[in-house]
């Protein structure tokens, strides 16, 4: 069985020779750019062929997860509405402002209805890391919401045509040897966060049930063409951000406001044939039983404390093989600060808990960040594929 063959049963809940194992390495920064400063940190591209080919070398099952590559970095899949395009009645003003380690983009957008005004900016935390965020959020109405709503503009040809040739030439790079998952705009509650104050959002399924509505149907509806693309291109999982609506809601929360919303975009995905990975990198506990109505074919990172408040054990014996579940070891405490022996300790531990019953794969539960020691990774990859036999 190869690799892609391995991994492509185990998120369908098929039974496979031994657990997959693998890493989680964002395609930019972080631990790729500590292993090669040497390559522009914007050049997405090669930056994904290394990822790729560190994972082969230490004989991982690649699991590649592409973002940054996909669009520009400050746009509309990572915070605010579409300032990248303009239409006779969408018209964008833009300033650029450079403090420091901060890039900032202004925008004003001018429709015949009203004008919105967002901000964007990107951090650097270190060489060739950067961090991004809608510093200044464009809708805080519904009145900017309807505008929104009716002026967009939609995703173009032409970026459709952009994302099946970046895809498939990463997906020919990876061959046999894995899959490649694709980060959409999130679900419809992350990617409200981005264009919407996320503590008045927390509240407004309750102050204002029908705005929240609202602004559930346009998040949803303004990310599908884009997650269709990357469907057609052939990206083999979604992977959907699930953590704004984490596990601090608690499960009532979560079912009677959030859920039937998160439900409709996974079943979007799932229809055309292509798995959704879910991804709450935080409090999880809570919501572990209520993924089961969800529906998601994979479920991750099952963060442990101090991380999260994951409980592997615990979280499988509730989860019960209904879906598969994608954990590891604590990418912070333990592959970065820890030593050789905590991980190979830790590591044993948990693909012992994980593939009892199957419907698991083995990775570091988060990206690996700069100044992880790669002895502490081999160790991880080592001890993981020597106990990953059933």
């Amino acid at each position: 069985m190869n690799s892609r063959e391995r991994l492509l049963k185990a998120i369908n809940g098929e039974k496979t020779d031994r657990v997959p194992v693998t890493l989680f390495i964002q395609d930019h920064g972080h631990y790729i750019h500590q292993l090669h400063p040497e390559i522009d940190p914007m050049d997405y591209q090669q930056l994904t062929f290394k990822v790729i080919d560190y994972q082969r070398k230490l004989g991982c099952d690649v699991f590649a997860r592409m973002i940054f590559d996909l669009y520009h970095p400050i746009n509309i899949c990572l915070g605010g509405v579409n300032d990248g395009e303009e239409t006779d009645t969408w018209k964008v003003d833009t300033e650029i402002i450079e403090e420091g380690n901060n890039y900032i983009k202004k925008s004003k957008i001018t429709t015949p209805e009203g004008v919105l005004n967002q901000t964007l900016t990107r951090a650097s935390q270190n060489k060739g890391t950067h961090v991004y965020c809608c510093t200044e959020k464009p809708i805080t109405t519904e009145e900017e919401l309807d505008i929104a709503i009716k002026y967009e503009p939609k995703m173009s040809k032409e970026y459709g045509e952009m994302v099946t040739g970046k895809i498939q030439r990463i997906k020919d790079y990876i061959g046999d040897d894995g899959i490649l998952g694709t980060w959409v705009s999130g679900g419809p509650v992350n990617n409200a966060s981005m264009i919407f104050d996320h503590v008045s959002l927390y509240m407004l399924f309750m102050t204002d049930p029908d705005f929240f509505d609202k602004l559930m149907r346009f998040t949803t509806e303004r990310t599908l063409s884009y997650t269709k693309a990357f469907i057609d291109a052939g990206a083999d999982v979604m992977l959907v951000g699930g953590n704004v609506a984490g596990g601090f809601l608690g499960t009532e929360v979560y079912e009677d406001y959030i859920l039937k919303y998160e439900k409709e975009y996974i079943d979007f995905i799932q229809n055309t044939g292509t798995p959704a990975v879910y991804h709450n990198c935080g409090n999880i506990m809570n919501l572990v039983e209520s993924y089961k109505k969800l529906g998601a074919q994979v479920v991750e990172p099952f963060s442990p404390v101090p991380l999260g408040d994951a409980d592997l054990k615990k979280a499988k014996e509730i989860v019960d093989g209904e879906y598969v579940m994608i954990a590891g070891i604590d990418q912070v405490n333990v592959l970065k600060n820890g030593t050789v022996e905590d991980v190979i300790k830790v590591t044993k531990e948990t693909i012992d808990i994980g593939k009892k019953g199957g419907k698991f794969i083995m990775q570091s539960v988060d990206f690996l960040e700069y100044n992880t020691p790669p002895e502490n990774v081999e160790a991880f990859v080592k001890t993981a594929l020597e106990n990953a036999y059933y």
